[in-house]
């Protein structure tokens, strides 16, 4: 009887390799190791090994001293590793030498990312973004995939060998292309602004949810308006910005949007190349900063949350910190040890539904803290506005007196002017 082979494909299977410097400490690099290996998990990758390197003296050609890098070379053999994969970025010539000396794949954190993204890309600008990272990346490592064409000799003398004319084409097509997404994404940009405008010309409350990636930011907007938002335990599940309308007890409504986690060394391209999912977290009224109570990182997220924020001009938009996931705290101690040093933070749990009425109440209080109280006369003509008011804005009285409608009502500052003329 013939045996039975199994043919599912194996998942590729990636060695670890994190660096320690003189800025980098070695907890930070362990920490950053351990995000490196969710992010391969996230891709479907099998991580095999890893290894901490500490690196007192960079080597222009492999970043590591030779010594070290053999050893992980035959740590990465020992493993069945097809890849080698590193947390630190590797310049276009420290790939290609890794490749050599290992007869393996090598890349970095960066090109994961991208590799992650390029996965997860469901809108037409999300694929637009990530092509156009993809290409800025592999542009400087043309050279790499021509190398045995550049050996050929071609032509007459003192002309290009094939190799070379290859690389030539390639890289204007690449460039032909990254110009025609730029022009693709000033055409969203464009569509997404005249969005934006009619939004803003309703004059509906927006509030962007940000934070670390996987910490819980597409769960709170399903439990919070019951959409079908992806949510999985992995980094990145969220690439596309979800918007939302959502009900407010005084009667409102609230523009709610789920955007793309952040993460510690994202690419610069992809950082530039996502500016605009970002856009939605500078353009709101209130940011809901979501972390992760369950991650012993928790601190160091929030930091480079803050920092993408400041970077994209929403440092000083008002916030609400929210500690999602204390569902999964089984130290009490780290709980009451975090809220002591961020005593506004508020303790819920997507999951359970643990303290979201606490929060939306809060949503509600900073929405109305920023609300003029007045009384108008709205003449029937203009009925159009009273509409408004009972949609955007908190009616405590009403009226009539035969001609006009009479309201007393809390408003949004942001509309008060258009009520200036029905004042009484």
């Amino acid at each position: 009887m013939a045996e039975l082979q199994d043919t599912r494909i194996r998942p590729e299977r990636t060695y670890l390799v994190g660096v320690q410097t003189d800025t980098v400490s070695k907890t930070e690099a362990e920490s950053l190791l351990d995000e490196l290996g969710g992010l391969a998990k996230t891709l479907g990758l099998e991580v095999v090994g890893r290894s901490l390197v500490r690196v007192r003296e960079r080597n222009p050609a492999l970043f590591l001293g030779s010594g070290k890098a053999d050893e992980i070379v035959a740590a990465a053999k020992a493993s069945e590793a097809d890849s080698i994969l590193f947390d630190h970025q590797l310049s276009p010539a420290q790939q290609r030498n890794w490749e050599k000396l290992a007869d393996l794949k090598a890349y970095d954190r960066s090109e994961l990312i991208i590799r992650i993204f390029a996965a997860r890309a469901h809108t037409r600008e999300a694929a637009l973004q990530v092509e156009l990272a993809q290409l800025d990346y592999s542009l400087p490592r043309l050279a790499h995939s021509y190398e045995a064409l550049s050996r050929q000799r071609g032509g007459r003398y003192g002309t290009k060998g094939s190799g070379e004319q290859k690389l030539e084409l390639d890289r204007r097509e690449i460039e032909r292309r990254i110009h025609e997404i730029k022009e693709e994404l000033k055409d969203v940009g464009r569509s997404r602004d005249v969005q934006r405008r009619r939004r803003e010309r309703i004059a509906i409350p927006r509030a962007a949810i940000v934070g670390y990636t996987n910490a819980g930011k597409s769960s709170l907007l399903n439990a919070f308006t019951r959409a079908s938002v992806l949510a999985e335990d992995k980094l990145f599940a969220t690439l596309d910005p979800t918007t939302r309308r959502i009900a407010l007890g005084s009667g409102g409504t609230l523009l709610l949007t789920d955007t793309v986690g952040f993460v510690r060394n994202l690419p610069h391209k992809l950082v530039e190349a996502f500016k605009a999912t970002l856009e939605e977290a500078a353009a709101a009224d209130l940011i809901v900063q979501v972390v992760d109570a369950s991650d012993p990182e928790v601190d160091r997220h929030m930091a480079t949350t803050d920092s993408v924020l400041r970077e994209i001009g929403a440092g000083e938009t008002p916030r609400i910190l929210v500690l999602n996931k204390v569902d999964l705290i089984t130290d009490e101690h780290f709980l009451v040890g975090w809220q002591a040093r961020h005593g506004e933070a508020v303790p819920v749990s997507a999951k359970t539904g643990e303290g979201l009425p606490r929060l939306l109440e809060l949503i509600e209080e900073h929405l109305r803290s920023d609300e003029a109280l007045l009384e108008l006369r709205v003449p029937d003509s203009d009925y159009a506005m009273v509409a408004l008011l009972h949609r955007e804005a908190t009616v405590l009285e009403e009226g009539h007196d035969g001609e006009a409608t009479l309201l007393r009502c809390r408003v949004p500052t942001r509309l008060v002017s258009g009520f200036e003329k029905y004042r009484t």
